[in-house]
């Protein structure tokens, strides 16, 4: 039986990414501070900077072939910039990209930074979109490639609206919005059913999550890259 190689997932949350990648054909290990128990693979509980420092130090992260790191979005993203943030909804956030991207480099594994879109300072060597796998959601994810590459993906052009009330105005469309509550936000069941998870039902969960579909597409392109440079 082939071994399959390690992701190392931090920041890991519910496991949306964890899922893509175990689909993918990987091992997956998460990290995240909080408590979730739902994490559907090998769980640490900690903070994620201070394990990746922890593995580099020992050289346990030599166990690994890939990392893959979800740091804090909500300094950059758009939920807290622009509009929102000029009627006083954003507020201070911490902004881990940067000492992120520090320990990564210095692990000298490949990497993937995922973000949302808006202003985080990340090169968005790919943009994925709910649309690229026929799911129920927009949620646009940008991710930069460390020490590793793939070609950029077409974006297609979206079906219609996402439903729900936005600047006053009501619309229908083919996508929920996964996140917040009212305003014809996505019930529980809907982001569910829209983003392809489940095995975990809490709201928070949920809203921070990125459809696994997302890091299956990444974890294929990395293993495809790597046979490619194997050959």
């Amino acid at each position: 039986m082939t071994k399959r190689p390690r992701v190392l997932d931090l920041f890991s949350c519910a496991g949306g990414a964890g899922m893509g990648y175990h689909w993918a054909g990987f091992a997956v290990d998460g990290c995240d501070i909080a408590d979730r128990p739902r994490y559907p693979f090998a769980y640490h509980r900690g903070d994620a900077l201070e394990y990746l420092a922890h593995l580099i130090t020992t050289g346990e992260i030599e166990e690994y072939a890939l990392v893959h790191a979800s740091p804090p979005c909500q300094a950059g993203c758009g939920l807290t910039v622009g509009t929102n943030e000029s009627q006083g909804w954003g507020g201070p956030h911490t902004d881990l990209v940067a000492p992120t991207r520090e320990l990564l480099d210095a692990s000298g594994l490949p990497y993937v930074i995922e973000q949302p879109n808006g202003r985080a300072a990340i090169r968005k060597d790919v943009t994925l979109c709910g649309e690229m796998f026929g799911l129920g959601v927009l949620r646009h994810r940008n991710f930069e490639l460390g020490n590793w590459s793939t070609a950029k993906p077409a974006h297609p052009r979206h079906r219609g609206y996402v439903r729900g009330h936005r600047h006053g105005v009501r619309r229908e469309g083919p996508y929920v919005a996964a996140y917040g509550k009212g305003g014809g936000k996505a019930t529980v069941p809907e982001m569910q059913d829209a983003m392809g998870i489940t095995w975990t039902d809490v709201h928070t969960e949920l809203t921070e999550a990125i459809p696994p579909a997302y890091a299956q597409w990444i974890g294929t392109a990395f293993l495809t890259a790597r046979q490619e440079v194997l050959a």
